[in-house]
């Protein structure tokens, strides 16, 4: 069968070899393998969506100074695989046929072999199926409604406020409301309180998909740079003074991606800087409860705690339980969470009734459980960081507190050409510059270990020879393994 003519948008070659970075290590390398590889990463990280028109072939050798000869080869390694397909007279654009694919990074691969280190979500917990059983058992006493509930259940919102309570922050549930995931809740509050060209400060590097919502809401992100061992705390302040942002975007507990973790002197001062320039903040609080090297309520106290009335503090399910529940949850004062449930209907009119009596059930008495996860977590992250430690010396690789991923520095500006290299091995990588506001961060890389610990020992195997494929080493590599 011929392939259907693509819908999508065309890029252009100029900006197709800005995309693709630095892709290759030198000109005897097989650089028609090394093209295919870097174009297939941006495919499965979704920055060249299905549909995309690709340049003609001689633009893009003329934009990436090689013979079209070497084009032509990488295009055809891309037909083999179906990541893109060609018409005479109509030229190429990136498909995959029969695959599942998101608008935005973080798409799983199609090989069954494959090990993703790009996706730090974790897979659901064993109490999640007799969770699901309680759950269908009081589903009937809903049944008679009309199944929406933009605020979110009561039953919920009550867990979820106990659990800011303990952790040192009184909340009751009319400060609560569930969303679909985190993701949504930041949608809501831009919609809500951020206009069309009005700046959003947030640290640099960041969540990246926080950076595309920023942007989709054509507000003007604001990056302040971290410093190596934490917040810049005075550069905060100084950013906020100078340019007046209308929101803060910020991930005081094991920071994504570096997985730092904020002291609570250093939130008072933060709060003490919010209320100065009176600025309000959306604070992300996905992986707070994934406190590794101990139990989150002995950590610092929510950052709302010390700016009650400036602080909207973003909550999710996804991190410490299961990212198919879809659901997560804004706490702020009263007035502004009602004013969010009203802005909802424009977006969605409630969360599925169904999945949030699953994780009612699971809120019900949940220490014995994230106790267990977080300890399996902690186990999995230190066999991640010896095993790289041993495999990659020259590299820095830092143990996180809390969270479920690493911040790995590099020994070289690489991060974009080692994740393409790293396809070939079997192994999803999302580079360093994916977690800036404006690129660059080519010495860092993300890896997650949301994995079993034998697979991520199988993991650190398979990146220490994609490394060693940009170097020269791998013969070095092969007699030490």
């Amino acid at each position: 069968m011929s392939q259907a003519l693509p819908t999508g948008g065309r890029i252009s070659a100029p900006h197709l070899a800005d995309l693709l970075g630095c892709w290759r290590d030198g000109p005897n390398r097989a650089q028609s393998a090394d093209l295919a590889a870097a174009l297939r990463l941006l495919v499965l990280e979704g920055r060249l969506p299905a549909g995309t028109r690709l340049p003609a072939e001689r633009e893009l050798a003329q934009a990436l100074n090689l013979s079209r000869t070497t084009v032509t080869a990488m295009l055809d390694r891309l037909r083999e695989q179906d990541l893109i397909a060609s018409r005479r007279g109509a030229g190429s654009w990136i498909t995959l046929p029969g695959k599942e694919f998101g608008p935005q990074g973080f798409t799983s691969l199609p090989e069954d072999e494959t090990i993703n280190l790009a996706q730090a979500t974790p897979a659901a917990p064993a109490e999640l199926a007799a969770a699901v059983d309680a759950a269908r058992l009081r589903l009937p006493g809903y049944l008679s409604g009309p199944g929406y509930a933009p605020m979110g259940l009561p039953v919920l919102r009550e867990r979820i406020a106990e659990r800011y309570t303990r952790r040192g922050l009184p909340t009751g549930p009319d400060q609560v409301m569930i969303t679909s995931g985190a993701q949504h809740a930041l949608a809501l509050a831009l919609r809500l309180l951020v206009m069309p060209g009005q700046r959003v400060l947030l640290e640099n590097p960041t969540y990246p998909n926080a950076v595309d919502g920023i942007r989709a809401a054509h507000a003007q992100p604001v990056p302040v740079a971290m410093a190596p061992d934490g917040w810049d705390l005075p550069g905060i302040e100084a950013t906020l003074r100078q340019v007046a942002p209308r929101l803060a975007y910020l991930i005081p507990d094991f920071q994504n991606p570096t997985g730092l973790r904020l002291s609570t002197q250093g939130r008072e001062q933060l709060a003490a800087a919010l209320r100065r320039t009176r600025t309000l903040a959306l604070v992300d609080e996905t992986l707070a409860e994934l406190d590794l090297d101990g139990d989150p309520v002995d950590g610092p106290p929510p950052l709302a705690a010390f700016a009650e009335g400036l602080v909207l503090t973003a909550g999710s399910a996804s991190k410490m339980l299961w990212g198919g529940l879809r659901l997560g949850w804004l706490r702020g004062p009263v007035e502004l969470i009602r004013q969010l449930a009203g802005v909802r209907a424009s977006i969605d009119l409630g969360s599925s009734v169904l999945d949030q009596l699953v994780l009612t059930e699971l809120l019900t008495d949940p220490e014995p459980l994230l106790a267990r996860r977080r300890a399996h977590f902690a186990t999995a992250r230190d066999v991640l960081v010896d095993a790289l430690r041993a495999r990659l010396p020259a590299w820095t690789v830092r143990r996180p507190a809390g969270g479920l991923s690493l911040w790995c520095e590099l020994d070289g500006p690489i991060s974009t050409r080692l994740a393409a290299a790293a396809i070939n091995h079997g192994l999803h990588l999302v580079p360093g510059p994916r977690f800036g506001v404006n690129g660059g961060l080519e010495r860092w890389l993300r890896l997650s270990f949301a994995q079993e610990p034998a697979v991520l020992t199988e993991a650190a195997n398979r990146l220490a020879r994609a490394a060693a494929t940009l170097t020269g080493a791998t013969d070095d590599l092969l007699a030490v393994t």
